[in-house]
């Protein structure tokens, strides 16, 4: 692998992972609306339009780069299988065939369709049934990332598997990192206010269980993954494409181990009536959420790499 031999490979591996977290974070955005604020803010209604107003700010953000990388990512690839500068491979007619002759590109159209539905749901907001198309649109556009890697090169009845079990992997993936972004959003809008110190509670508490579940799927889908993929410990010591994904799984346990403080050391201060711990404990949480978010872009960096490797089971017998 070469990051500067190369004038493809390094901005395409960047592109990627900008691309999953883009994906993931406007996926977990509305998760989050869904599964944690809608549900919290029942107690505290008042504080709804700002909510609101932030997770739609993030999805409309996150979106955004979602499209433009995505298209960014076609054209890269296109450079790259067709050896021709940015211009070229449009005059010339590679990038049509790529976006109608190759899985990649007839993906990459449906999944642009899903960001158009999703953009127009964001847009009209006033009907309950267009939150939940949102919500559904978002969850296709990151589970369809599972179709444009390793998952979809997989044969016969494995790859379904394979499919199935890394869109798994990408929808848990989103729900827990991609919602933390609200989630250290609604923290802080919330730490000022003394009439909300019961939706931090709450909403603490439902995001712990959204994220129990979620790493729940990840370890499980994870497994899956890993054992098509690698095959072996051999291939997971010897290949760089298994000390990299150890590399990841070193980045998710951290994560874990900041998850974890906050649900079980951090959460029950905050029911606490003192008036220190009412202030201390969000911020501290705050704090906890932006590193798992640092570390979970680091993880997302990772698989923009790991995509471009050849995996662990090609190279071990």
């Amino acid at each position: 692998m070469s990051w500067f031999g190369s004038e493809i490979e390094g901005p395409l591996v960047l592109t990627r992972a900008i691309h999953f977290a883009a994906t993931a974070t406007t996926a977990g955005a509305l998760i989050f609306r869904a599964l944690v604020a809608e549900p919290a803010l029942r107690g505290a209604p008042s504080a709804a339009p700002l909510l609101d107003k932030q997770v739609r700010l993030v999805a409309w953000i996150g979106l955004a780069v979602t499209v433009v990388s995505e298209l960014t990512w076609v054209l890269l690839l296109t450079m790259s299988l067709s050896d021709e500068g940015a211009g070229e491979t449009v005059m010339s007619g590679a990038l049509r065939d790529v976006l109608n002759l190759t899985q990649f590109g007839l993906v990459s159209q449906v999944r642009l369709a899903l960001a158009i539905t999703l953009a127009i749901c964001l847009a009209l907001k006033r009907c309950a049934l267009w939150r939940w198309l949102a919500l559904a649109a978002a969850i296709g556009l990151v589970a369809s990332i599972a179709w444009t890697g390793h998952a979809a090169s997989t044969p016969f009845t494995l790859g379904y598997l394979h499919l199935a079990s890394d869109a798994l992997h990408l929808v848990a993936a989103s729900a827990w990192i991609g919602g933390l972004v609200p989630l250290a959003l609604l923290l802080g809008a919330t730490r000022c206010h003394r009439a909300w110190a019961s939706l931090q509670l709450d909403a603490v508490r439902r995001f712990s269980t959204l994220g129990i579940v979620s790493v729940a799927v990840l370890i499980l889908s994870g497994f899956v993954n890993a054992w098509i993929l690698v095959g072996s410990f051999r291939g997971l010591v010897v290949t760089f494409y298994g000390q990299l994904l150890m590399l990841k799984l070193a980045a998710f346990a951290a994560m874990l181990a900041f998850a974890a403080s906050n649900r079980f050391i951090l959460t029950p201060r905050l029911a606490l009536a003192s008036d220190e711990a009412r202030q201390d404990a969000p911020r501290a949480i705050s704090r906890n959420t932006l590193i798992e978010i640092v570390l979970g872009l680091s993880i997302f960096a990772m698989v923009g790499v790991l995509g471009t490797l050849h995996p662990a089971a090609h190279l071990v017998n």
